[in-house]
């Protein structure tokens, strides 16, 4: 008898491995992220026109004229540039382990720098840039349906923009119950086809408009300090517009990938076709608005273009459109993370009830900060130098140094380095830029007014 106890015990223990697994397997099969991995290549592209070309395009003009013309040019090409090489190596460390993925920003942070520090690494900035998104995109739906409503019916009684906050989030207390990434792929290509659009309109409706005869491309501000601190505030714009990073991982998890046929080929189609629609949204509206109306140009250029009403009512109704794509997208991983923590940590059974729950008190509380603090332009230049310029310039080439670890003074080394240096740069001197407009703004802010 004696001699059957072991063999009890390890088909005990086999057993309770294998029940762990499964339970694990049925966890990811209903985390937003891991569920459904069978999108294909063109998917990538419109996730990441979506996520990339934010209402920041609009911003850009402004950021030229705080730029100015040399500068400007450069910022945005070099920005385009840096931007898809940290991205390339996202999309390519995302299999770099045989038969494992990193669906997750934070799996590759743990990956690189181990597992506490690279979670104290990453989930503390990718939980800033797209809670920080959300805020911002819940402020600009309320303000783009506010001039939407100004200006179809300038005789009507005006209303609170907070209002048109809460009819904007109403989209999201229905939205936000999509389960995964690819049950929002038609409301991300409406997205991304909306940010082409209102891109469009912005830079031909400049254009048609012609050179004002005023035109001065001058600096704006009156002193040395106001001048300084505008371009620091620009760089910040300038590093929101290209921030898809954060979510990179999380729509590649989406695509199948094998052995022979690994993710990193469609995704990478999808980058580039994405990376030449953001050339085409970004460089035309950043030139034109800023040739066309020189230093004076609002810090959203359709604000700028008054006439024709029509068109500038259906533009901001796609920036309305193309907004709740945008929140959708980086609201998703933001719900994976709670859930994750929620159903793994706190063992909470993998329900609907619990998903119906935590995401409505999500979207409830973004509303409410939005409502909150609307000053728009600050907050993006803060959020933009703080929190994207680390997860979209440098925090990518850091992984890479710290995973591949290329030669000293090689090519790949002096490359990264580089990205690193600007990265570095930018986040601290775009959130001064940023704090200081902030400030500015909320002297003569009321509270709920």
């Amino acid at each position: 008898m004696g001699t059957q106890a072991p063999a009890d015990h390890t088909y005990d223990r086999q057993s309770s491995v294998e029940e762990k697994l499964e339970k694990q397997k049925a966890i990811d099969e209903w985390l937003p992220i891991t569920s459904s991995r069978n999108a294909k290549w063109w998917y990538s592209t419109f996730h990441n026109v979506t996520a990339m070309v934010g209402a920041g395009v609009l911003g850009l003009p402004y950021a030229m004229a705080e730029l100015g013309w040399g500068p400007g040019v450069a910022v945005m090409v070099l920005s385009w540039i840096i931007t898809l090489y940290t991205l390339w190596q996202m999309v390519e460390m995302h299999e770099m382990v045989p038969g494992k993925r990193f669906d997750r920003y934070h799996e590759l942070g743990q990956y690189a720098f181990g597992e506490k520090l690279g979670l104290y690494i990453v989930v503390p900035q990718q939980l800033i840039v797209e809670v920080g998104v959300n805020i911002v995109y819940m402020v600009t739906g309320g303000q783009s349906l506010k001039k939407f409503h100004d200006t179809v019916c300038p005789s009507c009684k005006p209303l609170k923009t907070t209002y048109f906050i809460m009819i904007f989030s109403s989209v999201h207390f229905v939205l936000s119950h999509l389960p995964n990434f690819n049950s929002i792929a038609g409301v991300s290509l409406a997205a991304a086809v909306m940010s082409l659009s209102y891109s469009t309109i912005a830079w031909a409706a400049s254009l048609n408009k012609g050179v004002q005869s005023d035109v001065q491309y001058g600096y704006a501000a009156k002193s040395a300090p106001g001048t300084v601190f505008n371009f620091f505030a620009a760089l910040g714009d300038v590093a929101f517009a290209y921030a898809g990073h954060n979510v990179v991982l999380e729509i590649q998890a989406t695509i199948p990938s094998t052995p022979e046929k690994p993710s990193k080929g469609p995704m990478w189609r999808g980058v580039i076709v994405a990376y030449i629609i953001v050339a085409l949204c970004y460089f035309p509206v950043a030139l034109i608005g800023y040739w066309v109306f020189g230093n004076s140009v609002a810090d959203n250029i359709l604000l700028s273009l008054e006439k024709p009403a029509w068109l500038i009512a259906m533009a901001n109704m796609f920036v309305v459109i193309h907004v709740i794509g945008s929140y959708q997208i980086y609201a998703m991983p933001v719900f994976d993370m709670i859930e994750t923590a929620l159903v793994k940590k706190l063992h909470f059974k993998p329900t609907r009830t619990l998903r119906f729950v935590t995401r409505n008190i999500y979207v409830a509380f973004t509303m409410f900060v939005g409502i909150t603090f609307p000053f728009f332009s600050g907050l993006l230049s803060f959020f933009g130098g703080f929190a994207f310029a680390p997860t979209t310039y440098f925090l990518p080439c850091i992984m890479w140094l710290a995973i591949y670890k290329p030669r000293r003074f090689s090519l790949s080394w002096w490359t990264n380095w580089i990205c690193i240096v600007i990265g570095v740069l930018l986040m601290i001197v775009a959130p001064i830029g940023g704090l200081r407009l902030i400030i500015i703004k909320a002297k003569t802010y009321k509270f709920y007014s």
